[in-house]
This record gives structure tokens, C-alpha cells and sequence, in this order.
């Protein structure tokens, strides 16, 4: 969530981006146009959504807050679509749009969740800042997560910048980053549904990739992509997972 120095969170989790300049960063490592949809989630005082409005966007600002929703319909009337909603249920938009956010620090993974795993949700990019740990773990090539493989299916997902606890109002006790997520242009998998579950079985048996599949293939596929024959879950990227998943299924 975004918003003026002075202003103090209103509930756990919400720190405020003190600087313009590093909002206006945001929105241009984002690519934002004139024209384009785009959601700032957590939008608090409505500083991400006011530079979003400066540049043409046609913006939605997501705020759970009652009484930070309502300044913000002050604030830009008919200028932005104000939703007052908890954005981890959220209906996002269905046609094609871009997020630009400063997400709460108590809610940033379940938000993510919701925007990243559904292939029918019609994300092109999203630039959001969370905390350090979670921004890092789900971009991380190795350990590679759960999440940052099933997600990594149909995004590109990178750790673009570190941001210190001063830069926020409140300041938070951990420091934050940005994860830059873009569409793949193609899925490195068709079922998404199928991909996931598959993989969340291998992470969740913690056992060799060798113990889940016929040796032989892990011993091909291994050699082929780049991974250790006794590799764990954690050592295969996205990349290799979507191998691994397609030669499971031919395998049945």
C-alpha cells in the first residue's frame, strides 16, 4: 500500500511507499501506457494510483480499508474505479491488465496466489512490492518453492530490487523487494491443474525425484535438462518441472 509520509498504517501489515520517485520507478518498470488497465492493490492513501491516473491508466484501486476506500473516492471521483475489497478474493478484471502495488506485508502470497495460479485471470505483468523473503523465495532458481515452480509455468517471475525499512511509513522490521511477474507468451505447460498437483505430490514427498519416477527416465531427463539423477524437488527449476511433468504423463 502507497500513500504520503505522515500517514500512519491502520491495521498490521500496511506500510506506506514514502517516495514519489521510487513510485514513479515502479510505473515505469512496468511499462504502464496511456490507456492501459491496471490495478493497484492495497492502494491505501492513493499515491501508486495517482501516478497511475497522471500517466493515462485506467486504474483500479483495490483498498479494504472502509475509510482509506472512501478518501480514495474522494480523492479521484470518477477517475478510478475504487473496489472495496479484500483482494485475496478478488474478481479481477477479464480483460487484459497490469499490476502495479505496494501489497500488504500479511497478505502479499495469498494476493499472489490468487493473480498467479489461475491461467484464466488475464495478468500480462505485474511490478509489487512484498517482503524481502517472500519477493526473493518465489523468483529464487534454487531452492526452487512449490509456489515459485507452479506460478513459473505460466510467468517469468524475477527479483528486481531491495528496498530498505525507511522508505516506508511505517517502517516495517524486514526489508522488502520487488517481483516482477510477466506472462509467458506460451505456458510451459497445457494443464495447469494437472501440472500443479503433480508437483505438489513430488514437494510434499520430499523423496529423490528417482523414488517418483522410473529411474531410467530420471536418468535421460536428467542428463537432457541439467539436473543431478538424485536431484530433490527443490533442485529442479520451472523449466525442468514442465519436462519432468510432461514425460510423467506420456509414462501413464
Amino acid at each position: 500500500m502507497a500513500g504520503r509520509p505522515a500517514q500512519r498504517a491502520r491495521r498490521p501489515g500496511q506500510h506506506f511507499l514514502r517516495s514519489r520517485t521510487l513510485i514513479r520507478s515502479l510505473c515505469d518498470d512496468a511499462g504502464v501506457d496511456a490507456g492501459d488497465l491496471v490495478v493497484d492493490v492495497g492502494a491505501g492513501r492513493g499515491a501508486i494510483t495517482a501516478e497511475l491516473v497522471d500517466r493515462g491508466a485506467a486504474v483500479w484501486a483495490v483498498e479494504a480499508d472502509p475509510a482509506l476506500a472512501a478518501l480514495l473516492r474522494d480523492r479521484f471521483g470518477g477517475r478510478v474505479r475504487v473496489v472495496e475489497a479484500d483482494a485475496r478474493g478478488l474478481r479481477w478484471p477479464r480483460a487484459p491488465f497490469a499490476v502495479v502495488a505496494n501489497l500488504p506485508f500479511g497478505g502479499g502470497t495469498e494476493i499472489l496466489a490468487s493473480l498467479l495460479a489461475d491461467p484464466d485471470v488475464p495478468l500480462r505483468r505485474a511490478e509489487v512490492v512484498l517482503q524481502w523473503e517472500a519477493a526473493a523465495k518465489r523468483a529464487a532458481v534454487w531452492p526452487s518453492t512449490l509456489l515459485g515452480v507452479v506460478w513459473g509455468a505460466l510467468y517469468e517471475l524475477t527479483l528486481m530490487r531491495r528496498i530498505a525499512p525507511d522508505a516506508f511509513a511505517p517502517p516495517p522490521a524486514v526489508e522488502a523487494g520487488v517481483l516482477r511477474a510477466v506472462r509467458r507468451v506460451e505456458p510451459l505447460v497445457a494443464d495447469v491443474a494437472a501440472y500443479r498437483a503433480f508437483v505438489r505430490r513430488c514437494f510434499e514427498s520430499r523423496l529423490p525425484l528417482r523414488r517418483r519416477l522410473p529411474p531410467r527416465t530420471v536418468k535421460r531427463l536428467a542428463a537432457e535438462l541439467g539436473f543431478a539423477p538424485d536431484a530433490q524437488p527443490r533442485d529442479l527449476d520451472a523449466r525442468q518441472w514442465a519436462a519432468v511433468f510432461a514425460a510423467s504423463s506420456r509414462g501413464r
